[in-house]
């Protein structure tokens, strides 16, 4: 598989998916059975998913300041003016 379909794979597993395959990797690498080129290529495949999985909890993050601020926009403008 070369690098550019690795990625585009990557890029199309949901955030639970992409930590089932590191764990998946993890495991294995850490059996120690695999051969070296095997791991590389593992490690390899699991720094893509990392990546993968910090875009998506950062979109998420941004989802949540957007939906926070448009809550606290909310609340401002249901409170009554006060004078003085």
């Amino acid at each position: 598989m070369t690098d550019e379909n690795q990625q585009k794979d990557v890029g199309q597993l949901s955030f639970e998916e992409a930590i089932v395959g590191l764990t998946d990797i993890v495991d294995k690498i850490e059996q120690g059975r695999t051969p070296l080129q095997e791991s590389l290529d593992q490690y390899e495949k699991g720094m893509a998913l990392i990546k993968h999985c910090r875009t998506i909890l950062q979109a998420a993050e941004q989802r949540i300041e957007k939906i926070t601020q448009e809550g606290a926009g909310e609340k401002d403008q249901a409170r009554p003016s006060r004078s003085d």
